[in-house]
């Protein structure tokens, strides 16, 4: 056997031009023992971030802007900005009056209300209505515009999975024909038909791969915070946890996206976790610390902050007295459905 080369060439240089690599050369890099993120460990503070969303609020229109919203860039991925490596979180802005355009796209979506009343979203037709601590989805491919009628500021937590379908390059959008939807049933039908605990409808309905659930009231998830009280152990890791779910699968909300809800005891203190999925989280009340990766990221009221997967984290709340409620959201379904979901309990690491 004998090479048929011209000696004065570079074979690799002579095989790069035919479009080829090595693999030998990037075997450490393509198959590591254990995965490793290019997000890190972040947090980004709300009182902070809030005069900005004012100042803009003020200074920018709502026709030039079409979404006044601060994304929350994690440090590892700012080019394309996402907030780990397969989510996106962002904090939105309107003013009374205002609308913004309606439009669709692939990725799916949902809005958790930080601040605020009076403003709605209309939902394939469905006027949802929003309220401090109500989680509204909005799946991939519906039409959503936004719209004001209260008075003062509304801010929510946007979470998006455009990350993970730009990387997927299945993204499409949309706009509608004109800037907003006229409601086509009646307003917060699909909440009033679903969150009733264990009765769901039972006649004919569209069986999709979202729940058809579009508002998760507060005031429901405030219910089943009372009604366990201190009777349930809870979870050593996450406390008392409850996760929004679709009615008709009994699984997560939508297909990439998991959404929980989480009350820390005060003096919890959780045992030390690590899965695949990355996680991101907001503070809807309390104080507290999430240690990641031996980072200790000093949380309070409405902030924002990070996990990526296989970091593994604890949370604490140090209150004698006081309750920490966290919302989180997770690409769990999306790691779980292509069996790559791993979890592991951890050494303390405070």
């Amino acid at each position: 056997m004998s090479a048929d080369l011209d000696p004065g060439v570079d074979p690799y240089a002579g095989i790069a031009t035919l479009g080829a690599a090595p693999l030998w050369r990037y075997l450490g890099g393509l198959f590591r023992s254990e995965p490793k993120s290019r997000a890190v460990a972040a947090l980004w503070r709300y009182d902070e971030l809030r005069p900005y969303l004012l100042h803009f609020a003020e200074t920018l229109s709502i026709a030039d802007a079409e979404r006044r919203v601060l994304m929350l860039v994690n440090p590892g991925l700012a080019d394309p900005p996402a907030t780990v490596n397969t989510l996106y979180a962002g904090v939105q802005i309107i003013l009374p009056g205002e609308t913004a355009q309606a439009h669709r796209h692939t990725s799916n979506a949902f809005r958790f209300v930080i601040e605020g009343d009076g403003a709605y979203t209309t939902v394939n037709g469905e006027r949802v209505h929003m309220r401090p601590g109500d989680l509204l989805l909005t799946p991939g491919w519906h039409w959503h515009d936004h719209y004001h009628e209260g008075d003062g500021p509304m801010m929510w937590l946007d979470g998006l999975d455009f990350p993970l379908v730009n990387a997927l390059e299945a993204g499409f959008f949309e706009l509608y024909g004109d800037r907003s939807q006229k409601p086509s049933v009646p307003d917060d039908i699909s909440a009033r038909q679903f969150t009733h605990g264990r009765l769901n409808p039972a006649w004919d309905m569209e069986r999709g791969v979202n729940s058809p659930v579009g508002n998760y009231p507060w005031t429901e998830t405030e219910r089943a915070f009372d009604a366990v009280a201190d009777a349930a152990e809870g979870s050593a890791i996450d406390g008392i946890l409850f996760e929004y779910t679709n009615p008709w699968t009994g699984g997560p909300v939508m297909p990439t996206v998991s959404c929980r809800i989480q009350r820390l005891r005060p003096g919890f203190s959780g045992a030390a976790h690590r899965h695949t999925a990355s996680t991101i989280l907001h503070v809807v009340r309390g104080e507290g610390t999430t240690i990641v990766d031996g980072q200790r990221l000093q949380w309070r009221d409405n902030d924002v902050f990070a996990v990526p997967g296989w970091a593994t984290y604890q949370h604490i709340n140090g209150s004698a007295s006081r309750d920490a409620v966290l919302f989180a959201y997770t690409d769990k379904p999306a790691i779980a459905a292509l069996g790559m979901y791993r979890e592991e309990l951890m050494e303390r690491q405070d």
